[in-house]
C-alpha cells in the first residue's frame, strides 16, 4: 500500500524533522510512504473572517492538486471521528483488503482545511478537539500509522 502525506508548510524545528525521517524510516517495512509538502499562505494579524477564507481557498487547491484519482482521502479536521489506534488499524487494513492501493491523509495549515478539500475527504479523522499544531501533528500522525501497521502485522506496541 501507498500511504501519502500532504501537509501544508515545512517543518521549521530540526527535532521534528528528526522524529519525521525516524517514523518514515520505520514505515518504509510497511509500505510505501510519500509526504508532499505545500506552501502555506501568510495570515496577517486580525484577518479578517473573509481573507481567512481566501486564504484556505488557496491551500486547498494546493492541497487539492497532489490528490491522486482513486486515493482514499482522510482529512484530519477537528469535527471528525475520533478513532482508537486499534480502530485506525482496522481502518487501514479494512481499505487495503478491500482492494484500495492509496490512502492520502491531509493536514492542513494553521487555519485548517477548505470546504472544497474537507469535500473531497472519504473520511474525517479527528485526533482531539484540541488543537495541535500542523507541524507536530505530522509527526503524531506517522506515528499512529507506524502503530497501526504495528497492529495489523500482530506485533508488540506500547499502550
Amino acid at each position: 500500500m501507498k500511504i501519502t502525506l500532504v501537509t501544508v508548510g515545512k517543518i521549521k524545528e530540526k527535532y521534528l524533522e528528526q522524529a519525521v525521517a525516524e517514523y518514515s524510516k520505520r514505515l518504509a517495512r510497511y509500505c510505501r510512504l510519500e509526504i508532499l509538502q505545500v506552501a502555506d499562505e501568510k495570515t496577517p494579524d486580525g484577518a479578517s473572517p473573509a481573507l481567512e477564507e481566501q486564504i484556505k481557498e488557496k491551500e486547498g487547491e494546493r492541497i487539492l492538486a497532489q490528490i491522486r484519482d482513486g486515493s482514499y482521502v482522510i482529512a484530519l479536521a477537528i469535527q471528525g471521528a475520533m478513532l482508537s489506534s486499534e480502530e485506525l488499524a482496522e481502518t487501514i487494513n479494512r481499505l487495503g483488503v478491500r482492494g484500495t492501493s492509496q490512502i492520502t491523509f491531509i493536514i492542513g495549515g494553521s487555519l485548517g482545511l477548505s470546504k472544497k478539500v474537507l469535500d473531497r475527504a472519504d473520511c474525517l479523522l479527528s485526533f482531539s478537539k484540541m488543537t495541535f499544531p500542523h507541524q507536530l501533528m505530522r509527526v503524531i500522525l506517522l506515528e499512529q500509522i507506524y502503530r497501526s501497521y504495528r497492529i495489523i502485522t500482530g506485533q508488540p506496541y506500547h499502550k
